[in-house]
């Protein structure tokens, strides 16, 4: 089984973040998403993987290069535009031959055994089989209606008033039956070919298509307030591991990673916390379910339940509260007027805090 790794995309829900880095690599626990997506693609059981590229395909490439660190094998597919995952599927036929395949977003993080889903396809092995979750509201998905028996009648992107709670992750199965039908679909009411309107084209045609609900954490991280969720979600696994520098006048709570050349200097690291290579952070207070990640300075601060990325500085700022801060980014006083602020911050900006 081969897998296809879709990592285009704008990312427009999360911009400023994703002005400057692909949305893919927007980090959690300071690892990118796309890199949990691969280590699950080789969980799976493919080790031959398309990634579909955009714009950001260069720095992609630099994070991924040729996929053996995660025991895969990666080929690079341009898409020049976003035309729909359906879309990917065609610029992909070549590399897909007649094999079966997982076609999985990039953006999606599915934390949890993920074997079982594709030993449940390769036993039963249907035209397509949809990896699904249940959501509180469900009408920000393709939404799947099952028949008694669990075969999928119908699938529908983003309806007003979903039949169900039952929602596509992100994750598919396909056989070489999924060609004919996107070949054989036009572009929908976003003008482009949809996955959903492919898996209704065999439906519609008697072809069987299954789901397999997934047993463990799922979430698109789409939006700021994904990617914080996801990170306190991975934060939860963390041990502690001390690589880098604690001074004797630190106090370091719960299970907090310090990675090698970091050092922590009077100050108090409340886990679960991560604190990335490189990194200073002096008289302040971090955590918890925050992730700082390398190379960074933190001086005379307060965070918590943040993402703070690489190269980034916050300076003399109290109560920083559930932020993402993006990378190089840098936040000092502005003013005086004490509160609490929750931040989403873009590359390389400079933002001066009421203290």
């Amino acid at each position: 089984m081969k897998a296809l790794v879709l990592a285009g995309g704008s990312g427009t829900r999360l911009r400023p973040i994703s002005y400057t880095m692909p949305k893919q690599l927007v980090p959690v626990a300071n690892r990118p998403v796309l890199e949990y997506a691969l280590e699950n693609v080789r969980e799976l059981g493919a080790t031959d993987v398309g990634i579909i590229v955009g714009d950001w395909a260069r720095e992609i490439a630099a994070v991924v290069g040729d996929g053996s660190r995660f025991g895969l094998r990666t080929r690079y597919i341009r898409q020049e535009r976003p035309l729909g995952l359906a879309h990917c599927i065609r610029l992909a036929r070549s590399f897909l031959g007649d094999d079966d395949f997982v076609l999985y977003l990039g953006d999606v993080m599915l934390h949890g055994d993920v074997r079982p889903l594709a030993d449940d396809f390769l036993r039963r092995r249907p035209a397509a089989q949809l990896v699904v979750a249940r959501a509180a509201d469900p009408r920000s998905f393709g939404v799947v209606e099952t028949d008694a028996d669990g075969a999928v009648r119908r699938m529908v992107e983003k309806p007003e008033e979903p039949r169900s709670d039952m929602v596509a992750t992100g994750v598919y199965f396909f056989t070489p039956a999924v060609h004919e039908a996107v070949a054989a679909i036009g572009p929908g009411a976003r003008g482009e070919l949809e996955v959903t309107d492919a898996v209704q084209w065999l439906v519609d045609r008697g072809l069987p298509v299954g789901v397999c609900e997934f047993g463990g954490y799922w979430k698109d991280t789409g939006r700021a307030e994904d990617v914080l969720e996801c990170n306190r979600r991975l934060l939860h696994g963390v041990r502690t591991r001390i690589a880098g520098e604690v001074d004797p006048d630190s106090e370091l709570v719960g299970p907090v990673v310090v990675e090698r050349g970091a050092r922590v200097v009077r100050s108090r690291v409340e886990g679960p916390a991560v604190i990335g290579a490189g990194t200073v952070v002096a008289d302040s207070r971090v955590g918890p379910y925050t992730s700082i990640g390398e190379n960074c300075t933190l001086r005379a601060s307060e965070v918590s339940d943040s993402v703070v990325f690489a190269a980034a500085s916050i300076r003399a700022v109290a109560g920083l509260h559930g932020s993402l801060i993006g990378r190089g980014a840098c936040v000092a006083p502005g003013g005086r007027d004490g509160a609490r602020h929750r931040l989403v911050v873009g590359d390389h900006a400079r933002v001066e805090i009421a203290a």
